[in-house]
């Protein structure tokens, strides 16, 4: 081999052992650092939309504070038809009890759901025509899409938010399946914070 075709030898495996060090690098940022998800329901509207794109923190999931107003990923109970305790939430017959729903279960699914967290750890809330009232202050929540009436909207009896979990509630509170129904959430089963979307191009931005 000559010299020249020794030197187009060695820059192309350069450039190969680049491509491969670049895409593991991509693969590990997806799988430890920030991971893209697609938002699959019409929950979180009007803040995310069916089919956007929203990237999510993991990196910072055992140190992050979470933060009651935090776009959350996280795995939902095995069973989000329904509350552990049947005299809360919603019933069998769709009937919905003055409670929310305020009993963890004990294995989490494994699909994804995202959510806006508006109780933390020993919050008492009540939910009045779908406004949260936490620890006796209304929630400023701007971007909910408002309930008009229903028995969905409103728990008014209060609940506390067992330790170490956490509720969350989509932003169309006429229209998601949330804490209210299946329960708080443990923090073993969050996954990280949205932060960003990237998807479609007119919403690129910080959430």
């Amino acid at each position: 081999m000559t010299a020249t075709g020794k030197s187009v030898a060695s820059s192309l495996l350069e450039l190969v052992l680049i491509v491969a060090v670049a895409i593991g690098l991509a693969m590990a940022i997806q799988a430890v650092l920030v991971k893209p998800y697609r938002i699959p329901s019409a929950s979180m509207e009007p803040t995310l939309g069916i089919n956007q794109r929203v990237l999510v923190d993991r990196v910072g999931k055992p140190l992050f504070t979470l933060r009651v107003g935090d776009i959350v990923v996280f795995h939902p109970p095995k069973d989000y038809s329904s509350c552990a305790d049947p005299m809360e939430g919603e019933n069998q017959g769709g009937q919905d009890s003055a409670r929310a729903c305020d009993v963890a279960q004990s294995q989490p699914s494994s699909v994804t759901f995202i959510k806006r967290l508006v109780g933390l750890p020993g919050d008492q809330l009540s939910i009045r025509d779908g406004h949260v009232i936490r620890n006796g202050v209304p929630e400023r929540d701007s971007y909910i899409v408002p309930c008009q009436g229903g028995g969905a909207c409103s728990f008014p009896q209060t609940i506390t938010v067992p330790p170490g979990e956490y509720y969350m509630m989509g932003d169309n509170r006429p229209d998601s399946e949330d804490s209210r129904f299946w329960g708080p959430v443990p923090r073993a089963w969050i996954i990280g914070t949205a932060f960003f979307t990237y998807w479609p191009p007119d919403r690129v931005g910080f959430l």
